[in-house]
């Protein structure tokens, strides 16, 4: 209680002394502190207790001290090795001398002959050996809680590294914890040296191996200052060479850019890197430009780990960053095959990759886009066109396998447009195409191409779960012009119109043509007027007198096509037709028979019914067979068809063409030509 009230008198004076000059209240303050403070009194006046302790306080600072000069810190390799191989799981040995200096501004500590031996899945191959490490730190920036490296030197380091199939990594002190896809963090040093350093990587899951030294020096009589890593390897058996260079470390701050360039050529790829990162000794985050360029965008695969397609040859500049584990490809432009690319991609190295992506093409050539379905480009050397194999010789599906196994290691987006289109024979003039792929499904929505006249659009479903892919497709077509599909001679297109339809097939398959061997579904087209020269018109009845005569004369004359239906059922990859009828002015048509998807061949048999009397007529099936390459039209001349009548024929006829009006095009039942057949019939 006595020394509180002291306390507040002391405070009193002092505020009853605020205007006092500070000289005046320091002498106040100190002798205050001489006439109350105990602490002060002892140290003034120390008993016997208060000289005990000193002596021994200092004593024992003075043992410690020259425990510490005299101390072997090589007794501490033993404890250090088994304390950190018990830690780490894995043999751990300082088999050469320690060496520590503690009482210096920069403590510093060499060690010799470090083991860091391998995982229990890689005992074969130690992690690192390193024949001589020498590090310092700076101890007032210790103190504030920074660490700050004036040297760190490091002789003949030979690091080995394996990443299993499996994803294990054998230089993962914790494996069990998720890989966050964060950069390393390294305290400032300001002057690094590697001397005659090898480093080996091993990436089974792609094949990928690199040898490389590592070199980093202050001076060199030769100029040849800074960091360098030269290595060279394999990619799946092609060759692999990296190169990456820095400027030396002396005099680095944490707030200045550490520039670099890097190569990396491999798997029919190359990248150049040309960039700084923002914040020395922060490898999370760094700026670059960044070129691409190789055969086949699907090859960076292998270098990157990111699923793309296939593509033609391509070249690609832009702006590539890093912020921890958010990788930007932003702004970049170039070409692919003979078509313009822009756009940017978002790469999300979480613990499951993700990648979206929005790209947009100012002029596309339609071959380059074939190649994404497995075709086979060839660009010429000007990049001003590609011509693309989509299939084998013979075959019109493209049969190009899908890497299931890629699609299961990443997720993303993609959404892609190309504001104009090459001139094409099938007369596309835009395309809009998304992508969605989660958890190995791949949806694509919208899946989109404008023609002249008319579109096609529709989704598909790739579930690539298993180990063969099960697809789902759905897709209409609305306008197109038949005249696209026939395009004219020196006269008149031989048949016009516009098509309607719908494909809906699902089936297992890891290719399209593997898809359409195996699918069911349906496949229609409906062709509601048009017209057609009227030789070919009367053909579909066999009319010698007309149609073959107006055929050999070159007639022109046209006959109008009040409406055509083709509907095919489908399953096991054969596609039977259910309905099958052309109207014209001069003919009812109707025909039967399949298409084998999977052997990609024709039997179709098309019977005709005259609308007019012929002097000369003979009543013979058309026949369409061969393959869908070079599909063969001929006359069953070996048999004769008895009259079957209009009525009967075009009776059974309308029942079929109602039905498909909801499933093609729900606006096609108010079509006028369409409409007349049905009433025709009534």
């Amino acid at each position: 209680m006595a020394r509180s009230l002291k306390w507040n008198d002391m405070w009193s004076g002092v505020r009853d002394k605020a205007l006092v000059p500070a000289g005046a209240r320091a002498r106040d303050w100190r002798d205050w502190i001489r006439q109350n403070d105990p602490v002060y009194a002892a140290a003034r006046r120390p008993g016997a207790a208060e000289k005990w302790a000193a002596s021994v306080t200092l004593l024992l600072i003075a043992a410690v001290v020259v425990f510490l000069m005299l101390f072997d810190w090589n007794w501490l390799r033993g404890p250090i090795g088994r304390w950190a191989s018990a830690k780490y799981d894995r043999e751990i040995a300082l088999r050469g001398d320690l060496d520590v200096r503690l009482f210096s501004w920069t403590p510093s500590v060499v060690v010799n002959d470090l083991k860091f031996g391998g995982p229990d899945w890689a005992r074969e191959a130690d992690t690192a050996n390193v024949q001589r490490i020498e590090a310092s730190v700076r101890l007032r920036k210790l103190f504030a809680g920074q660490i700050e490296m004036p040297l760190l030197s490091v002789t003949r380091p030979d690091v080995v590294l394996i990443a299993a199939e499996d994803g294990r990594k054998s230089w993962a002190l914790e494996p069990d914890k998720p890989d966050t896809g964060e950069g390393m963090k390294l305290p400032v040093i300001q002057q690094l040296i590697i001397t005659d350093g090898r480093i080996r990587f091993d990436e089974q899951r792609r094949g990928l191996t690199l040898d490389a030294t590592v070199t980093a020096r202050e001076t060199a009589n030769d100029g040849d200052a800074g960091f360098v890593l030269d290595g060279t390897g394999a990619l799946n058996d092609s060759p692999l060479t990296l190169r990456i260079e820095g400027g030396p470390f002396i005099n680095i701050r944490r707030n200045r850019p550490y520039n670099f360039e890097a190569v990396l050529s491999g798997a029919g790829s190359r990248l150049t890197a040309d960039g700084a990162i923002t914040r020395p000794f922060d490898l999370g985050r760094f700026n670059a430009t960044l070129t691409l360029e190789g055969q086949n965008l699907a090859d960076l695969y292998l270098l990157t780990g990111v699923t793309l397609p296939n593509t033609p040859r391509y070249r690609l500049a832009g702006a590539l960053s890093r912020d921890e584990r958010i990788w930007t490809f932003k702004d970049f432009d170039g070409r692919v095959g003979a078509s313009d690319l822009s756009g940017d991609v978002r790469v999300d190295a979480a613990e499951r990759l993700r990648v979206d992506a929005d790209l947009t093409s100012r002029r596309l050539d339609l071959d380059d886009l074939l190649a994404v379905l497995g075709g086979r480009p060839q660009t010429n050397a000007a990049a001003t066109d590609t011509e693309t194999t989509v299939a084998a010789p013979g075959r019109l599906l493209p049969d190009a396998t899908l890497q299931v196994d890629r699609l299961r290691t990443m997720d993303g987006t993609l959404k892609y447009r190309a504001a104009a289109v090459k001139a094409n024979d099938f007369d596309v003039r835009a395309v809009n195409l998304g992508a969605d792929l989660k958890d190995g499904v791949l949806a694509l929505n919208p899946v989109s191409f404008a023609f002249n006249r008319g579109e096609l659009n529709g989704t598909a479903r790739i579930n690539a779960t298993r180990d063969t892919p099960y697809s789902n497709v759905d897709f209409r077509l609305s306008g197109y012009p038949l005249e696209s599909l026939i395009p004219a001679g020196d006269g008149p297109a031989p048949l016009t119109g516009r098509a309607l339809g719908r494909a809906r097939l699902e089936g297992p398959g890891a290719s399209i043509h593997d898809f359409a061997a195996g699918s069911k579904g349906s496949i229609s087209v409906v062709v509601p007027q048009g017209e057609m020269r009227a030789a070919f018109a009367e053909l579909l009845g066999i009319n010698a007198s007309a149609g073959l005569l107006k055929l050999l004369s070159g007639d022109q004359s046209k006959a109008d096509i009040r409406c055509a239906v083709a509907d095919f059922t489908v399953s096991g990859g054969t596609a039977t037709a259910r309905t099958f009828v052309v109207d014209t002015d001069v003919v009812l048509a109707q025909g039967k028979g399949s298409i084998d998807l999977g052997a990609e061949t024709l039997n179709l048999r098309i019977d005709g019914e005259s609308k007019k009397p012929r002097l000369l007529r003979v009543w013979a099936p058309i026949t369409v067979g061969g393959p869908l390459t070079a599909p063969r039209i001929g006359v069953d001349v070996g048999e004769v068809v008895g009259q079957g009548g209009l009525a009967g024929l075009l009776g059974a006829v309308v029942a079929p063409v109602t039905a498909l009006f909801a499933f093609v095009d729900p606006g096609l039942a108010e079509d006028a030509d369409c409409g007349r057949l049905i009433a025709s019939a009534r």
